[in-house]
């Protein structure tokens, strides 16, 4: 299975990357983008790369490490990018890029129930070996109340059925705990089916989403590593955001405007980036991709 990176000429041509200059990918992936950076500037920039999840550390390393390229991997979320910057020594950075979503692996091989077309075990989590404490998507169906349920399915998943599928949930787990995708999928279903017949998108969709959200924290994460990330910027330092979902831009979008408006950035996306026609076509994930950079003045 080979991983396609969205928007990525655009992404790296956006963020105007000069030798010597220190580079943070925060969601490593599938590692498209920093090959691409590595291709275009090999040893003569420092790239420093995070994932939550080591099998994908592990993957692409295999890759890079056959490359003229220096870089350090961190197995760790991008939200906790200061900690490792303070064990390296290093107190600024010149670019930051972050693609927000799921890599072709995760979804095809990763065995944790990101997708509702495999049945997987519930677990939506981005790190690959959980402990006892880590929250999953599997304890959120079986643990949180019915109001909760509905409160994230409909403000992280924007799913107006929100309630419907909460309550089938909740007296679905009265009979036995919900374990799979698949078990998931089927109370999604027989609650909500009938209303989505006809329409491209599948009933789960959303509420996937939702969980996956909730599970990881990415939204209160992603505004935490805006600013955390801009604080670490060097004057003239540039941030890339690719997100794929109304909420995530959003956020990005209101957090650049915030710092817009306090004099500490240009923003050098007026409207977001976009993948064309040609783009969409060879890789249909990427369709609802947007691309949003600023710069540290």
């Amino acid at each position: 299975m080979k991983h396609i990176s969205v928007l990525l000429g655009e992404s790296i041509d956006g963020l105007q990357i000069k030798e010597g200059d220190v580079i943070i990918d925060g969601t490593l992936g599938g590692g498209g983008h920093t090959l691409e950076i590595i291709k275009r500037f090999g040893k003569k920039v420092k790239i420093i790369c995070f994932d939550l999840d080591k099998d994908a550390i592990s993957r692409s390393k295999k890759i890079i490490n056959e490359t003229e390229a220096n870089v350090s991997f961190q197995t760790m979320g991008f939200q906790d990018f200061d900690k490792a910057l303070d064990k390296l020594g290093i107190k600024s950075v010149d670019r930051i890029l972050l693609d927000l979503g799921l890599s072709s692996f995760q979804l095809e091989e990763g065995g944790r129930g990101f997708t509702f077309m495999k049945d997987e075990l519930l677990l939506m989590t981005m790190k690959k070996d959980n402990e006892d404490d880590d929250l999953t998507a599997k304890m959120i169906v079986n643990s949180w109340s019915e109001e909760t349920l509905a409160d994230i399915i409909y403000g992280f998943g924007e799913e107006k059925y929100s309630r419907r599928i909460a309550k089938a949930i909740v007296e679905k787990r009265k009979e036995k705990e919900i374990n799979t995708t698949f078990d998931l999928v089927n109370i999604i279903d027989q609650a909500i089916g009938k209303f989505y017949k006809g329409k491209k998108i599948h009933p789960a969709t959303k509420t996937f989403q939702a969980l996956r959200i909730a599970t990881n924290s990415e939204l209160s994460n992603l505004e935490e590593v805006i600013q955390k990330g801009f604080s670490y910027l060097s004057k003239g330092g540039r941030m890339a955001i690719i997100s794929f979902h109304s909420l995530e831009d959003r956020i990005v979008k209101k957090s650049f405007v915030k710092l817009k408006d306090q004099g500490l950035i240009k923003i050098i996306t007026k409207k977001p980036i976009i993948p064309n026609e040609e783009e969409i076509r060879s890789n249909p994930r990427s369709r609802s991709s947007k691309l949003r950079l600023l710069e540290k003045i």
